[in-house]
């Protein structure tokens, strides 16, 4: 009995632990949440402070719920481009605000595309003559096409100045696998359709290259005369062209260059900064290192909701890889996009769509779910218009053609028609242990895939047959769209990637604009007057997982200014490494006919910085070790 009585003590003790630990949970979240919303009755006088720790993306991921209560070094915030221009708009006109303070040195970039509507807003806030102050420990190509439209930059004296401009190595795997004795079987269609070249080459292909040199130019002249516009005075080409040289004859001093070739208009640290801007707008009563008036970003996007007066155009987002099921957002998962374009018809609750496309595809099974959605909105007689983002390559084209009107910017990324398949099969390296595989077949087809044995000849005629298929899908619907032949289209098909100016060229853009203009167009062809609409955005119902105002409310960690080359290049290395492991593990990991564009990932939104994906975590996705010698 006595047992009997310290077993019972005991599992109440464990009962009365879990329940406290559950009530301790729950007031930690109810704390997070209120902790996390804005305070709109916060704001005053001052500068609006746009100190940009992370990202500016098209649509910010949920956050999983151990955010909040985890601390990963590696996390940083996405801001919502549509937030960021609105919060900037409102700026221009908002008497409150005095000037628009730019702190660069956590900012980890965005789409060109996205930074170019950024820099359209941060134009109007000097017409309307108010003052706009950059400052950064270090500024690369993103922070300064920022920086460069404010009236005064500063920069840090133990600071630098780089330019390196897009292009760049990515990693070639075909060596790897060899050694490991895996068997990339490779399914594709389309010259340029280089994303799976990792595996079956080890160098980029002369197609691979022309294509990819040809972008890369025309991104590098638009981004030359963007900065341009803003700070004529910059000059930027010879130090790019030659920055060793420059830094070796300054002797290191890249405070001498930066205010020599006319990129920076002062030297000073952080604190400096802030009184100069103090002087401008005010000083602050609380006394801390930014010691100007200033209104917080959240607060102030909270204070300056989104339109809702007129008649209502729908938005819907794909932004992200496209997959199948209903996550996201941040993720474009055909599903839960699919399910809010028909309640949106269903309810009859708007008079056009605007669907917003920032993605390099992905699945071409879901990417056909979103259009047939599209197609029923079309069948309704509602006006479709895309919008095309940084990207909306490969799956993000396809869903393109649903559209009435495709607008896209000139440095917009989009084409890619083309698809692929990737399986990996293992016979080598099992054959290395003495491995091997027999049976009986009933059919041709018995058996397989055999991942053991490796794939028949049956198999590899039927899964390229399907591939070619689909790749004639492709051609048809983007023909039928567009009013060519399958044979037009394949001309400029084939997988290659276009620029939005190109691409409009080749017809498969009709007309160039960001968000504002493809409202109007869709507002037009809804017979809606000028002003008598508004963007209502069809997404989900934020929860408490995420801050619906663009952030990360809940684990969300500052991440360490770049103060200097060092700490550039060991960034960009980093980041580099993650997305080479990441690309590695998902590409051999998908599961159907991809119509995804590789090489748009690092010129489109910058994805999240995650946790290092570990080599192992790799090694183990291709489900073997290597043999001893």
């Amino acid at each position: 009995m006595q047992f009997a009585r310290a077993a019972w003590k005991f599992l109440v003790a464990i009962k009365d632990a879990l329940v406290l630990i559950a009530m301790l949970l729950f007031f930690a979240v109810l704390y997070a949440a209120l902790s996390a919303r804005p305070n709109v009755a916060s704001i005053s006088e001052g500068a609006l402070l746009l100190d940009f720790n992370g990202v500016i993306v098209e649509q910010p991921a949920q956050q999983d719920f151990t955010a909040m209560f985890t601390n990963n070094e590696n996390t940083v915030r996405e801001y919502r481009l549509r937030d960021v221009v609105r919060a900037i708009d409102a700026a221009a006109e908002d008497d409150r605000v005095k000037a628009v303070v730019l702190d660069l040195s956590t900012f980890m970039g965005a789409g060109q595309t996205s930074l170019n509507a950024v820099g359209e807003a941060l134009a109007q806030v000097k017409q309307a003559e108010k003052p706009i102050y950059a400052y950064a420990n270090f500024y690369s190509d993103d922070s300064y096409q920022l920086a460069a439209h404010a009236d005064e930059i500063w920069m840090d004296s133990m600071g630098g100045i780089v330019f390196a401009g897009p292009g760049g190595n990515r990693l070639y795997y075909k060596n790897l696998i060899d050694q490991l004795g895996i068997t990339a079987n490779i399914y594709r269609v389309g010259t340029y359709k280089s994303a799976v070249e990792p595996y079956m080459r080890a160098d980029q292909s002369p197609e691979a290259k022309e294509a990819s040199a040809a972008l890369y130019s025309v991104l590098w002249d638009s981004w030359l005369a963007e900065i341009k516009k803003a700070r004529p005075q910059a000059v930027i080409e010879p130090y790019a062209k030659d920055p060793a040289t420059f830094i070796k004859t300054a002797g290191g001093d890249y405070t001498k260059i930066a205010t020599e070739q006319k990129l920076v208009d002062k030297i000073g640290d952080r604190v400096a900064f802030g009184r100069y801007v103090a002087t401008k707008v005010g000083e602050d009563t609380t006394p801390s290192p930014d010691t100007f008036k200033s209104i917080d970003y959240d607060n102030f996007v909270a204070a300056n909701p989104e339109g809702s007066s007129g008649s209502a155009i729908g938005v819907i987002t794909v932004a992200g890889e496209i997959v199948g099921g209903k996550a996201g957002p941040g993720i474009a998962a055909s599903e839960r996009i699919s399910e809010q374009i028909y309640k949106a018809l269903e309810e009859k609750q708007i008079k056009a769509l605007v669907v917003r496309v920032n993605s390099p595809g992905g699945s071409a099974f879901a990417s056909e779910e979103i259009r047939l959605a599209l197609a029923d909105i079309k069948k309704a007689e509602i006006p479709i218009v895309i919008s095309m983002g940084d990207v909306a390559a490969s799956g993000g084209y396809w869903i393109a053609a649903a559209g009435d009107h495709i607008m896209a910017e000139p440095d917009t990324i989009t084409g890619s028609i083309g698809v692929f398949a990737v399986l990996p099969s293992f016979e080598k390296a099992l054959g290395k242990w003495g491995v091997t595989a027999d049976g009986v077949q009933t059919t041709p087809l018995s058996g397989e895939p055999d991942f053991v044995g490796g794939f028949s000849e049956d198999l590899n005629t039927v899964l390229q047959s399907g591939v070619e298929h689909s790749y004639e899908d492709f051609l048809s619907l983007v023909g039928k769209a567009r009013g060519k032949t399958n044979a037009e289209i394949d001309t400029i098909g084939q997988g290659r990637v276009w620029d939005g100016g190109t691409a409009r060229q080749l017809g498969l853009v009709d007309s160039f604009g960001g968000m504002k203009e493809a409202l109007a167009e869709a507002a037009k062809r809804a017979g809606l007057e000028e002003g008598d609409y508004h963007a209502k955005y069809l997404e989900a119902t934020p929860t408490f997982k995420w801050l619906p105002l663009g952030g990360t409310p809940f684990g969300e960690t500052e991440q360490a200014p770049v103060t200097g080359m060092v700490g550039w290049v060991a960034r960009q290395q980093k980041a580099t490494f993650a997305e080479a492991l990441n690309t590695a593990r998902g590409l051999m990991a998908r599961e159907d006919v991809q119509a995804l564009c590789l090489e748009c990932g690092g010129l489109g939104s910058p994805a999240q910085i995650k946790a290092m994906p570990d080599l192992f975590d790799l090694l183990r996705s291709y489900s073997l070790s290597s043999a001893p010698r």
